[in-house]
């Protein structure tokens, strides 16, 4: 004869050899795929992870303004109507360097800049220079 007893949160049941010797009737709730960026309804899934938290940092409302922007944008090329709400994004990050940083270290940009421009400056083919000579 099997039983069940609860102690607190736990169930105990109790089966005797002829209840295990049934198939079980025990069914798990299916578990659904998790939305991705788009929900079913065709709406933006905020709380996606793929998102990294950027809706609902403290610049959350800018960028889901420009992100819908571009998203739901149907100029061409996609998206060229979304600048003013990528410029407040921009703005709007700008008062958050430590949040919202750049991954490059300090002085980075200028040592890019100088050797883009020494680059530049320097002649393009060196072989045509020393065939000269010769």
């Amino acid at each position: 004869m099997s039983y069940c007893k609860e102690e607190g949160k736990d169930k105990i049941v109790f089966l005797t050899p002829e209840d295990l010797q049934k198939p079980s009737t025990v069914t798990f709730p299916t578990e659904d795929e998790p939305p991705g960026l788009m929900l079913p309804n065709g709406e933006i899934n905020w709380e996606c992870p793929c998102l990294g938290g950027m809706a609902t940092g403290p610049c959350g409302v800018e960028f889901r303004e420009a992100f819908s922007c571009f998203h739901y944008s149907t100029t061409e090329p996609k998206g060229s109507d979304c600048f003013d709400s990528f410029k407040a994004m921009q703005d709007c990050m700008s008062n958050y360097p430590t949040l919202y940083g750049n991954d490059e270290k300090p002085g980075e940009e200028e040592e890019e800049a100088t050797k883009n421009e020494s680059d530049e400056s320097a002649p393009k083919d060196s072989s045509s220079e020393v065939k000269s000579k010769t």
